[in-house]
């Protein structure tokens, strides 16, 4: 027997292989203490690298002479383990291969920490498909001694004793561009970097995907954007866009398409059995960035568990799927890792690489993938709080609906517009972000029409929903035209009285006010009213959302004291009817205070708006827009009080606040600029307001452009600040807009 020695054959090195940091961490070999692992276990998603970066890790101690010993063993069964490790025995010891038990066992106590004759060695486990292969398996702890594992499983088993995981993630940005570059390059091949950066993130920077993506460029001679477009087409499979197994590089054995079909399989056995398969199929619908777990343990979701649970013995359809089998399907997609499964992240709970994603929806058959989709709008509705508390999952919920809109639109129209669609819209309108509202609910207004009918229910509705939020943006002549096109044929289809025509003729009458014809609305008003008493009855809220409607119009013909009469009463009559804390009696309290506060008593609103905001945040959470938008108001109040400098404190805190929400662009936080920069210059600080207003006119400049209406009147605010109060009202318009006052 001659030393060094190697048992087994590694795997031959990719082509450009990438150097990353996880191999200077397996080089390194740290436990969470400080000291060397004995044992390591590299672990991640089918297709990051894992037996590439073990066997460059290996031969680069091979290479280097820090081992005597190198046994390379592939880990798929307990069978191949213990022939692995006889075939070791047999060439060290001259062990019988065909008792590979005993041999196994032999091999094994050889390992065993000697006081002399030591031998440095590395045992290399790799693809390791159950923990329990290993059982009475794991080489020897031994200070001359390490052991490899790599595992797509995440099992407990696999940690504890010395057993340190070394997690294995995707390819960098970097690392991703840099292979790409590279391995086109090896095959005369160039193409320019924004496309190179754009192919790896649509292939999620997973290192098989992208070395079979350059195999597919090489062998069928395509130019990366050509590619990409095929690639996004949604009427291909991703086989489609990827070699053949017969044309794969580096010696691979599978194609991404296929690379995670076994371990979908082990999962969906282990318990609860049966649940893993549908639960994935759900997930591929959804952000592949994080879905919140109230979406994936709705009635909904187990609904779908219980119905697609793989046949089986041990269960039957009639057992009922409960919210924690939800949670343990999870967790069994997350130990063959499958999925990343972080319970401390409710609105992130899970996370599933978007090839993943595409892998499984390929496999459903079109009927499946249809009615998966709306599944998943109903988990998503199912989830969806009526008040957004939580601007964190009410993010989550629109990237998911996104995401499933991307996937299967033509689902959510058939047999009619799911209320994702419409809920998606009036999120981002209630987030402040008004002009993604408008452009969302014009895509769902062109869509219904085209798949339903112009006269559709669900098409009206789109419409009316579009008029409203292209009123918010400022296009309020437009809205008016909108709302009137619309009342005309919603009188037509559904006739004057139905609630709906009703509802547009409020819409109408509001816009034109809006639009400059403020006698022409509150007439309008009077006599909606008197429609609406005598169809709903006096309390209905539609009845009541035209009370508030016409005390607005009051005030702004002038009567501001009208007005803050007129919501007085409302607000009696919405507390009766409604609730304290229902946002309609929230909302009203707010007119009431501003139109208070306009009416002269600058100090009894700043008063009734700090009472507000109080229950609000109970309500509805500190950062939920309409709590955002009372602080304003509180502000600007306080300052018409005559404390400018808390005005001013409490804006720059206001800023804070919405830049973290809203960011930096958003209309909220840059009207709040504004207000700051106002206010500074009323407590005395000129020179402040002069360098704020020029500061917010360049932005403005650049996200709203030059002509538009706040970038005019910043002008005249840089020029004379002290000219206007328009930035003190802005907010606060634009939410009653939302709350139909």
């Amino acid at each position: 027997m001659t030393w060094p020695h190697q048992v087994g054959v590694l795997p031959r090195e990719a082509d450009c292989f990438q150097d990353r940091a996880t191999a200077r961490e397996l080089g390194h070999g740290a436990d969470g203490n400080g000291s060397e692992a004995l044992y390591q276990v590299l672990v991640g998603l089918g297709g990051v690298g894992k037996t590439q970066l073990a066997a460059h890790h290996a031969r680069a101690l091979w290479q280097t002479a820090q081992l005597d010993l190198l046994v390379w063993v592939t880990a798929a069964t307990r069978d191949a383990v213990v022939t692995g490790y006889a075939q070791a025995a047999a060439e060290i010891l001259g062990a019988d291969p065909a008792r590979p038990e005993s041999a196994a066992r032999s091999f094994l106590a050889w390992l065993e920490p000697k006081p002399a004759g030591k031998r440095r060695w590395l045992v290399v486990l790799d693809d390791l498909a159950d923990p329990a292969d290993l059982r009475n398996l794991w080489p020897p702890a031994s200070d001359h001694g390490r052991t490899l594992v790599t595992t797509r499983r995440r099992d407990a088993a696999l940690t504890g004793h010395g057993r340190r995981l070394v997690p294995m993630g995707l390819f960098t940005e970097d690392e991703a561009a840099a292979y790409l570059t590279t391995s086109l390059a090896a095959h005369d091949r160039h193409e320019p970097a924004d496309q190179l950066l754009g192919l790896a993130d649509d292939l999620g920077h997973l290192p098989l995907a992208l070395s079979q993506a350059v195999a597919y460029l090489t062998d069928v001679d395509l130019d990366c954007a050509t590619y990409r477009r095929r690639l996004c087409d949604r009427a291909r499979s991703l086989s489609d866009a990827l070699p053949d197994p017969s044309g794969l590089p580096d010696d691979q054995a599978t194609t991404v398409a296929a690379a995670w079909s076994l371990s979908v399989e082990c999962a969906d056995h282990l318990p609860p059995a049966g649940l893993a398969r549908p639960m994935l199929q759900l997930a591929s619908m959804l952000d592949p960035n994080g879905i919140p777990i109230a979406v994936l343990t709705s009635p909904p979701a187990l609904d779908h568990l219980s119905r697609h649970r793989s046949s089986g013995p041990e269960h039957t359809d009639a057992v009922e799927i409960t919210a924690p089998d939800a949670t343990q399907a999870l967790r069994a997609l997350h130990r063959l890792s499958l999925i990343d499964h972080t319970p401390d992240s409710p609105h992130h709970t899970v996370r599933v690489h978007q090839l993943l994603q595409r892998a499984i929806r390929d496999r459903l058959p079109a009927g499946q993938h249809d009615r998966l989709a709306r599944t998943a709008a109903d988990a998503l509705i199912a989830a969806w709080p009526e008040v957004e508390r939580d601007t964190t999952l009410a993010q989550a919920l629109r990237a998911s609906t996104e995401a499933l809109t991307l996937h299967a639109e033509d689902a959510l129209y058939r047999p009619d517009t799911h209320p994702a669609l419409i809920r998606t819209g009036l999120s981002l309108g209630e987030a402040g972000q008004v002009a993604a509202a408008l452009h969302h609910m014009k895509h769902v207004a062109r869509a219904t029409h085209h798949q339903l009918s112009p006269d559709h229910p669900d098409t009206l509705t789109a419409r009316s929903h579009l008029g409203s939020w292209q009123g918010a943006t400022g296009d309020a002549a437009g809205a008016a035209t909108a709302f009137e096109e619309l009342f005309t044929d919603l009188e037509r289809v559904l006739g004057p009285d139905h609630p709906d025509t009703l509802v547009s003729r409020g819409k109408l009458a509001y816009w034109r006010g809006e639009a400059g014809d403020a006698a022409g609305a509150a007439a309008a008003f009077e006599e909606l009213l008197t429609d609406r008493v005598r169809v709903l009855g006096p309390d209905h809220p539609d009845t009541l959302i035209t009370r508030g409607n016409l005390a607005f119009l009051r005030g702004e013909a002038g009567d501001a004291a009208g007005a803050a009469t007129a919501f007085e009463e409302l607000l009696t009559d919405r507390v009766r009817i409604l609730g304290p804390d229902h946002p309609d009696t929230l909302c009203t309290r707010g007119n009431h205070a501003s139109w208070r506060g306009k009416a002269g008593d600058a100090a009894g609103a700043a008063t009734a708006f700090e009472e507000l905001l109080t229950d609000l945040e109970r309500v509805l959470g500190p950062d939920h827009a309409d709590t955002l938008c009372t602080r304003g108001n509180l502000a600007s109040w306080r300052g018409e009080a005559g404390d400018a400098a808390g005005a001013a404190t409490a804006f720059e805190e206001l800023l804070t606040d919405l830049e973290r929400v809203l960011g930096p662009e958003h209309p909220a936080t840059l009207s709040t600029r504004g207000n700051l920069a106002y206010w500074q210059g009323e407590a005395g600080d000129t020179a402040g307001a002069a360098t704020a207003f020029a500061e917010l006119l360049t932005d403005l400049e650049r996200v709203l452009g030059p002509d538009d209406p706040d970038t005019l009147g910043t002008r005249n605010d840089l020029a004379y600040w002290r000219g206007r109060r328009r930035w003190r009202l802005i907010t606060n318009r634009i939410r009653s807009v939302i709350r139909g006052e």
